[in-house]
């Protein structure tokens, strides 16, 4: 479900709709203050786009989630989980996914072609925030993020939801070096020569791991074509990101 706020638009996931204590979104690329190559809604600092646009554009989206701070992962398309905690909140260290017991703190995940994922523990009130390209697909990160769960909160897979964000689709997932870049049995999920559906990858992967089907939500959009409301490397190389968040509500 997409919802606007003047300039500012952003999806919603159905499964989080009876939890209205869940702050959350997609932010499209519309209503932000940075400049091509990265307009306009940039909410990375680290593709280049000027400091102060970021900042401003931050600024912006934790108005729409409602919370004193988001905290955004140092992504470097690895598998290490980090909990947020009131004693590390202020430097946080790289990581690939974030999850936390905190209220009223965001976790955001920047993306342009990679699946961003809210996971919610419903049961033991915990969330997490995961960014999943070929590359932590292929180190199966949402395996690592749920066994952190499982060994920090005692959560159980049965009882967690999975929302992923738009991420490139199959029609544009081309690997012409793919047996050196991705692993064997991605091979398998090859829908035409050298392009892959790596949303069936993420959706089996979480099954494998005891995720309930109905408890799954993947936004099918594909970011490569539909580059007018999501930022694409993919397409355009030099652009921004798109962020996904997540916050429990005290």
């Amino acid at each position: 479900m997409e919802f606007d706020k003047d300039k500012l638009q952003w999806l919603e996931f159905d499964l989080l709709k009876e939890y209205p204590w869940i702050s959350h979104g997609v932010f499209l690329r519309h209503g932000g203050l940075s400049r091509a190559p990265f307009h306009s809604l940039n909410l990375s600092d680290a593709v280049g786009d000027h400091p102060d646009n970021v900042k401003a554009n931050r600024e912006l989206v934790r108005q729409v989630i409602k919370v004193p701070q988001i905290v955004y992962a140092k992504q470097e398309h690895k598998a290490y989980v980090l909990e947020i905690t009131s004693a590390n909140i202020s430097k946080i260290p790289a990581a690939d996914a974030l999850f936390t017991r905190l209220k009223d703190v965001g976790l955001a995940i920047t993306h342009a072609d990679c699946q961003a994922a809210i996971i919610y523990d419903p049961a033991n009130e915990v969330i997490a925030a995961v960014h999943a390209g070929y590359k932590g697909l292929g180190l199966n990160i949402y395996k690592e993020v749920i066994q952190s769960l499982k060994q920090k909160v005692n959560s159980k897979p049965k009882d967690l939801i999975v929302c992923i964000s738009p991420s490139l689709g199959p029609d544009h997932a081309e690997f012409i070096n793919y047996k050196t870049e991705l692993p064997e049995y991605f091979w398998e999920y090859q829908k035409k020569p050298q392009y892959f559906d790596l949303w069936m990858i993420g959706v089996n992967q979480l099954l494998d791991i005891g995720i309930q089907k109905k408890n799954i939500e993947i936004s099918e959009i594909c970011t490569y074509c539909t580059s007018p409301d999501y930022y694409s490397h993919r397409k355009d190389k030099k652009t921004g990101r798109n962020a996904t968040i997540v916050a429990m509500q005290s």
